[in-house]
């Protein structure tokens, strides 16, 4: 069972990105994901997050309007498209996932928080950094 992120890298202020969260040994089906980002020296925070069953998607408030969260079902993924980005996105994103309702995963996301209960499995995580 594991997690795995990717689509991280280096991207000028405005720019974009797209992360991916691919499940490896299980599916998503009867949970939620959601994205969590670390900067440097800071707590871990909620991002964004989706439920797998109704497609419901959260989002914390420095994500609104900038950041979707999808689910591809075909490739077992979940993605984060990032949009306008800024230099207060710098970031290691990370992914997790908790059987729904979820309502820890969903709490901690929109309130941009650090997880409120110990999730299994989280990613390795993946460096985004936003610099011109």
């Amino acid at each position: 069972v594991q997690l795995v992120e990717s689509g991280g890298g280096l991207v000028q202020p405005g720019g974009s990105l797209r992360l991916s969260c691919a499940a490896s040994g299980f599916t998503f089906d009867g949970a939620a994901v959601g994205w969590f980002r670390q900067a440097p020296g800071k707590e871990r925070e909620g991002v964004a997050g989706i439920s797998t069953r109704d497609g419901n998607t959260y989002y914390a408030d420095s994500a609104k309007g900038r950041f979707t969260i999808s689910i591809d079902s075909a490739k077992n993924t979940v993605d984060l498209q990032m949009n306008s980005l800024k230099p207060e996105d710098t970031a290691v994103y990370y992914c997790t996932t908790e059987p729904l309702p979820a309502i820890a995963l969903k709490s901690s996301i929109i309130k941009g928080i650090g997880p409120l209960r110990s999730f299994t499995h989280w990613g390795q995580g993946t460096q985004v950094t936003v610099s011109s």
